[in-house]
């Protein structure tokens, strides 16, 4: 079981798009966040953001400026972004789980409300059932995987199952994968024209090369179905207030995904964002920026 540090660490080291960039000690790794807002004040919950796959805190960049009624925390999951990239490691829904459980006692938040998009809503269910539950006081689930529901069989590659071979990262070129994601992330959005130019480069860029290859292939195999799974008989006893949102035309993540949590999930709402995609931030960033706002406002 894993235990928190005896001497967590936390500090600031620039500045984001949206906030000031900080890093805090978890396990063997340092993760890297965005931060808006005082953390010192303990009767203010905390928002804390998580991307999906692929993807960083800087997908939250359109979102966190209209948070104004808490701080707020948008981190950069373990293998993304700017925290450590070690591989091998566990990027499972469970391993993040775990390293951002004693990441955020570190920082000694005591109430938190979690919003996760994609991987990063399954991780937010991992935590919200299992391994903070005490300290979350809000839940948002964006498009987020779920049950026996870990990733799309033809996205973000077009053969997800193959990608699956431990073998098959020495077997492709770094330019190889780099072409497929070009092909086929913006196939995830409704207007998939509009995921292009400087876009669709940040999403490709951490893959690039060598490391990035290896650790992009180590992080679809960590896409285990029932890691996820074992926390849905947990769902009906959430009992925070929990928003679910979704883009109506989620090819990735079907809204029946969305519609099974709202039934296990007491009291919680569910809002479909027409005409979107499962690359909701992308498609209607100002959309999910009012609906994440307005629900945290009242908590």
């Amino acid at each position: 079981m894993s235990q928190t540090p005896t001497q967590p660490r936390s500090s600031t080291t620039g500045t984001g798009t949206s906030g000031t960039r900080g890093t805090v000690h978890t396990i063997h790794y340092h993760l890297s966040f965005i931060q808006q807002g005082d953390l010192t004040d303990h009767t203010q919950p905390v928002v804390v953001f998580l991307h999906g796959f692929p993807g960083d805190a800087t997908k939250w960049d359109s979102v966190l400026p209209a948070v104004t009624s808490h701080p707020a925390l948008a981190f950069d999951l373990l293998g993304y972004g700017q925290s450590d990239r070690p591989w091998p490691a566990d990027t499972s829904v469970w391993g993040h789980g775990d390293s951002l459980n004693l990441a955020l006692r570190a920082l000694d938040l005591q109430r938190i409300i979690l919003v996760g998009y994609g991987l990063g809503g399954g991780v937010a269910q991992v935590l919200a059932t299992r391994l903070i539950p005490e300290l979350v006081k809000g839940l948002v689930l964006i498009d987020s995987i779920g049950y026996q529901y870990s990733f799309h069989p033809n996205w973000p590659l077009s053969d997800m199952a193959k990608s699956q071979d431990p073998e098959l990262p020495f077997h492709t070129k770094p330019e190889d994968l780099i072409a497929q994601l070009r092909e086929t992330l913006p196939q995830a959005s409704a207007n998939p024209s509009s995921i292009s130019g400087a876009l669709l480069d940040s999403y490709l860029k951490p893959w690039s090369d060598d490391l990035g290859k290896e650790v992009f292939y180590e992080q679809v195999r960590r896409l285990v179905p029932y890691y996820l799974n074992a926390v849905a008989a947990d769902l009906p006893q959430i009992a925070c207030p929990t928003l679910l949102v979704w883009g109506e035309h989620d090819t990735i993540v079907p809204l029946k995904i969305g519609q099974r949590l709202q039934r296990n999930i007491p009291g919680s709402r569910l809002e479909v964002v027409p005409g979107v995609g499962h690359l909701i931030l992308d498609d209607a960033p100002a959309r999910v920026a009012q609906l994440v706002a307005d629900f945290v406002a009242k908590i």
